[in-house]
């Protein structure tokens, strides 16, 4: 089965074909960070408009690149939540427009289930059952995974995500939209011993996070260390950037840790776009094999939002019977725990 795959979750419009005997055929993402950077974060309608200009052609592109038409479509899946409301609307009307005309069955998939499965696109892919560290923009969860479907929240950020944190963090110190990867860039010029942040909920049982703190922790740095004009040196900007990424992935790299100490297994996935943050690879890389484990990520562009893993998930569960019926379905919010096991 060839399915089409639409992810338009936020401010990146995807775009993918997914063959269940071929692997992946083609995919193209086109990205609005040019359109939102001079807002400093996504605007929704605007957001929702780029999709309905670039969603279509994008669909003729990957048919084009996979040298398919659309009667070799046997299916089409679409991101059917959580993100934004009026850019889910925008996939979810696409895809069951072209199900009604294609005559071809149509099947809404979580955005994070996408992610989590991301990286059984690859070679070797990952056995279950397994622990999911998903982290991105918008989420920080730990997963059990016993099977598609099969998922056990083990804990989640209380407040801000991880993603979300290395956002905001980087604007209130002045760089460029969107700010996670240019904070990562920076630390690398930093010296992790010169500052010394906390690393939240790590000194107590469980496997929740938070994040929030250390916003706050960085904002009281920066006013520490500005000059009489308020302006702070190059390298002790770098010097923060370094001290704050330094605990955001401890605290992750901990909680990874105690989550598979806890269930015995020993088989970790990385997902989301936090995910192809280096430091947190090297960290990662170091603790499994301390412990004889093993980890697995996706391929860096399929870290952050991307047409691929929604054909692949979508196909999954498609080929297991499942669809949806033609509808609008769309959630702003969507807990993975209540999507049913194939």
């Amino acid at each position: 089965m060839k399915v089409l795959g639409i992810e338009t979750s936020c401010d990146e419009t995807a775009v993918a074909i997914y063959d269940s005997d071929k692997g992946l055929l083609a995919h193209t993402l086109y990205s609005q960070i040019s359109l939102h950077s001079e807002y400093g974060g996504v605007v929704p309608e605007l957001a929702s408009r780029d999709h309905v200009h670039k969603a279509l052609p994008l669909i003729q592109q990957v048919l084009a690149e996979a040298g398919i038409t659309q009667q070799d479509i046997g299916g089409i899946a679409y991101t059917a939540g959580p993100g934004l409301m009026g850019a889910l609307l925008v996939g979810a009307a696409i895809a069951n427009g072209l199900a009604l005309a294609w005559g071809v069955p149509i099947i809404g998939v979580h955005h994070m289930e996408g992610h989590l499965l991301a990286p059984l696109l690859e070679e070797p892919a990952p056995q279950f059952p397994f622990i999911a560290l998903l982290v991105s923009g918008g989420h920080t969860q730990l997963m059990r995974v016993d099977g598609i479907g099969q998922y056990e929240l083990l804990g989640e950020s209380l407040d801000d995500a991880a993603g979300e944190a290395f956002d905001k963090t980087a604007k209130m110190m002045g760089l460029p939209y969107p700010g996670g990867p240019y904070l990562a860039a920076l630390a690398v010029k930093g010296d992790e011993t010169r500052f010394i942040f906390p690393r939240p909920m790590t000194d107590r049982p469980g496997l929740d996070f938070s994040f929030s703190g250390l916003k706050t922790f960085t904002l009281n740095t920066l006013q520490a260390n500005r000059d009489d004009q308020g302006r702070i040196d190059e390298q002790t900007m770098a010097d923060i950037a370094c001290a704050f990424q330094a605990a955001v992935v401890d605290v992750l790299l901990i909680k990874c840790k105690r989550a598979l100490q806890e269930t015995g297994l020993t088989r970790l996935v990385i997902a989301g776009g936090v995910s192809a943050n280096m430091r947190l690879r090297e960290k990662l890389a170091q603790m499994v094999k301390k412990i004889n484990g093993e980890v697995f990520y996706p391929r860096h562009e399929f870290c952050t939002d991307n047409g691929a893993m929604i054909a692949f998930a979508g196909c999954e569960r498609l080929m297991a019977g499942q669809q949806d019926a033609l509808i609008l379905k769309s959630k702003a919010r969507w807990p993975m725990t209540e999507l049913s096991s194939i």
